[in-house]
């Protein structure tokens, strides 16, 4: 998700549509590494990918035994999604909705997955706030972005730095509920140097 989710005249589903159009697929059709490097070992159970793009990551997770709702603002994007989930033989329940203003079902995931939402920090906060509330006791939630030393150090991603964060800020912004499994700045294996440079955050919900 890039940094600018409002622009005069156009609702913030008809920026991600045009920007969905005006290419293919914006995202590899195969899972993030980081999202196959935290999820393989966990149980499979109900999962929420917010932000899901063309899905990727969202069929990755129903093709390995969970039970997965996708939710992006675009339709173009989801339903490039559905022809993924299509050609992998996946089901998915796909939702088109505007993560500011949308609140998951409270409690209801096991893994709740955020990768590359990139807002402003209020927004920020909030959107991140209603995807803890959604993880069930026992839980994961899963966030991966463009670590601000990106803007430096990396390549790609937001040249905004107000969109950008550390692992210590969304640790900061968690609920005392939860227990912090990871929280790092990786360099992305496999890139071509400089190689981008993500914020890993994985926590797990230790009660009710």
């Amino acid at each position: 998700m890039s940094e600018r989710t409002s622009e005069p005249g156009r609702t913030r589903a008809e920026i991600w549509d045009a920007r969905h159009a005006a290419q293919g697929p914006i995202e590899s059709a195969d899972a993030d590494p980081t999202l196959v490097e935290e999820v393989a070992a966990l149980t499979p159970g109900v999962a929420l990918d917010l932000g899901a793009g063309d899905g990727r990551n969202a069929v990755w997770l129903a093709g390995h035994g969970w039970c997965v709702s996708a939710v992006d603002f675009s339709a173009v994007a989801i339903d490039r999604g559905q022809a993924l989930a299509t050609a992998a033989g996946v089901e998915i329940d796909w939702r088109q909705e505007d993560l500011l203003a949308w609140t998951p079902p409270a409690i209801a995931f096991d893994l709740v997955a955020l990768f590359f939402i990139h807002l402003p920090q209020e927004e920020r906060r909030g959107v991140y706030a209603r995807a803890a509330s959604a993880v069930r006791p026992g839980g994961t939630l899963l966030v991966v972005g463009h670590d601000r030393s990106n803007l430096r150090d990396g390549f790609g991603g937001p040249r905004d730095p107000d969109v950008l964060f550390t692992p210590a800020d969304i640790v900061r912004d968690l609920p005392a509920r939860f227990t912090v499994i990871r929280a790092e700045t990786v360099r992305r294996p496999g890139a071509p140097p400089p190689a981008p440079i993500d914020a890993i955050v994985r926590a797990v919900r230790i009660d009710g």
